[in-house]
């Protein structure tokens, strides 16, 4: 079970990366702009906030995958689990926040938070197993 949930919080690092990506690098191109639903003058408007919250996605990947490695790699696996489970843990409640922002950010925050939340499952039922 540790191993899935490692597995699946790692895909959920993954998508963070990606949204880092599209909010620190990508955030007025028109791919990204599509993806968030925002004009040129808008992106162009927010681009040092987005660029802000796109580290802080990539930060929380991070968090992951040390985690991760950690715990394939040393002894020390509560240390790899803890920071894997804060690294999740922080996307879901993103997620969640996202998603109680408005109605047309729901499908969205189910997206961005689905991973994280059957990591977090995993990886508790893994601790208990």
């Amino acid at each position: 079970m540790l191993t899935a949930g490692l597995v699946v919080a790692l895909g959920a690092a993954a998508l963070h990366v990606y949204i880092f990506y599209l909010e620190s690098i990508a955030w007025t191109a028109p791919a990204a702009r599509s993806v968030f639903g925002t004009s040129k003058e808008e992106a162009e408007a927010t681009r040092e906030m987005a660029y802000n919250q796109g580290f802080y996605n990539l930060f929380l990947a991070v968090m992951v995958v040390v985690g991760a490695v950690i715990v394939w790699t040393t002894d020390h696996r509560a240390v790899g689990v803890t920071l894997a489970l804060a690294g999740v843990g922080a996307m879901l409640g993103a997620a969640l926040v996202l998603g109680l922002s408005g109605p047309s950010r729901r499908k969205p925050a189910v997206n961005q938070g689905a991973l994280p939340l059957v990591a977090i499952v995993l990886l508790v039922l893994g601790l208990l197993v």
